[in-house]
């Protein structure tokens, strides 16, 4: 690179302190000689000349030394035009120029990467919620603002314990920004409704001085199918059980000397007879439970709810004339609804049979059958005893006994409501449930008429 000449300020710089120095002289010496006045000036002069040369290099080495500790530093790319410049000023403006459009692309690089993260928080099933050293919110995404009540966007510095009631939440919080280190717990959150949640706190970017984020995964459901899956277990290990040990017994008992007893001998084999039928159906209504909720399901068809109703009747009669119980069934148009017909008729058959068992003497069980806006509606009554309030969400899982010592008397599998259940739901249907201890109970089953599915099509 070139050495420039010093510049202009340096001349400059030497013809005024020239002058200053000529009004000096003609101050302290009112009359100096000429030659005086000539030599202080000259003198004078040039040692402003000096001075000035040697601060413009000093400041040029300066200038150059920086540019070079830019360069290093910045590391720019061979796509980055430099053009040669003979004044180190300049090339130290176009270093500084050069840092700052670096800067810039860096800033909206960080901008984009925070607007993305951002979008990706705030899109995510599970709750998600950033407070700061003091437990101020800072940052919540949509989930977490549902969860808690909330309506968005939501004011910055609000107090987590305002919107978080749940002491155990509040203190993994406090003792992750106190310790820096990140915590798990399970626990229940009663402002969210009392459900289950996997709660996972961490400090932000390992500094707990920054503040932490915490991660919400709801696992109720998980939960209530965990205690389903350990509940069918248990039953159907009960209910298999109690048939396996009566025909054991029984049969240990002929073995050692009851088969000569002619009429106890027949009565034992009868308890064993019966036993082994109760497995069975155990058995046969796990396999039809197990097709229902697996397997692929027939083509639907249009079938006659008439026709349906009245087998199902007919499947029942005998029991209902055995217990003293009157079945009903008003006159009806005949609706067609599209599903499965063994199926549907088991969905009655199980209804009516439940009805039944779990009526009073001189009971009454009625069948009504109405056409509503948008399906066939079918409702079992009974006079039974009815059904307590805490039991009516479990009534449709498998083994689920209200009465189980009256369940097991009765010969029931525990399984007849399941097979309801997912029966009717794989026709495109539904079914409910309404009970008041002493008043009876009503299973309502909803159909899509088959009408309305031709006329979709």
């Amino acid at each position: 690179m070139r050495r420039a000449s010093p510049p202009l300020p340096a001349v400059v710089s030497g013809a005024a302190l020239t002058c200053f120095a000529a009004v000096l002289l003609k101050l302290m010496f009112p009359r100096p000689s000429t030659t005086l006045v000539l030599l202080a000036s000259v003198l004078l002069g040039l040692a402003a000349a000096i001075l000035a040369a040697i601060f413009y290099y000093s400041a040029a080495a300066h200038a150059r030394e920086m540019r070079r500790s830019m360069e290093t530093l910045l590391r720019p790319s061979k796509d980055w035009n430099f053009k040669p410049v003979d004044d180190e000023m300049s090339a130290l403006a176009s270093s500084l120029q050069l840092s700052a459009r670096q800067v810039r692309v860096m800033v909206e690089t960080l901008q984009r990467e925070s607007s993305r993260l951002e979008a990706i928080l705030s899109s995510m099933v599970e709750a998600v919620v950033a407070v700061d050293p003091l437990l101020r919110i800072t940052f919540v995404n949509r989930a977490f603002a549902e969860l808690m009540g909330m309506t968005l966007p939501i004011a910055p510095g609000i107090p987590l314990v305002q919107v978080a009631r749940d002491h155990a939440f509040l203190e993994m919080c406090t003792n992750v920004l106190t310790a820096g280190e990140p915590q798990q717990k399970r626990l229940v959150l009663a402002a969210a409704g009392a459900r289950s949640f996997e709660v996972q706190v961490a400090p932000l970017a390992g500094d707990p001085h920054r503040g932490a984020i915490a991660m919400l995964y709801d696992v109720t459901d998980m939960e209530r199918l965990e205690r389903i899956r350990k509940d069918f277990v248990a039953n159907v290990s009960h209910e298999l059980r109690t048939p396996l040990a009566a025909v054991t017994g029984y049969a240990e008992t002929l073995l050692e000397g009851a088969l000569e007893d002619q009429e106890n001998g027949r009565k034992f084999v009868e308890i064993i007879l019966s036993k082994a039928r109760q497995l069975n159906n155990i058995v046969a209504d796990l396999l039809v439970l197990s097709t229902l909720e697996s397997g692929k399901p027939p083509l639907p068809e249009p079938i006659s709810l008439r026709e349906s109703i009245e087998s199902a009747l007919r499947t029942v009669e005998p029991v209902a004339r055995t217990r003293g119980v009157h079945l009903v069934c008003g006159e009806f148009d005949d609706l067609r609804v599209l599903g499965h017909e063994i199926r549907l008729e088991q969905v009655f058959v199980n209804l009516l049979d439940n009805a039944i068992k779990f009526n009073r003497p001189d009971g009454e069980v009625r069948v009504e059958v109405a056409r509503a806006s948008e399906s066939a509606v079918v409702r079992v009554k009974d006079t039974g005893l009815g059904i307590p309030s805490r039991d009516l969400p479990r009534i449709f899982e498998r083994f689920y006994r209200v009465d189980k010592a009256r369940s097991r008397a009765t010969g029931g599998t525990g399984l007849g409501l399941a097979i309801v259940k997912h029966a009717v739901e794989q026709m495109g249907g539904s079914v409910s449930v309404e009970s008041r201890l002493g008043q009876g109970t009503v299973f309502t089953v909803a159909l899509p008429p088959f009408e309305n599915n031709l006329s979709a099509n």
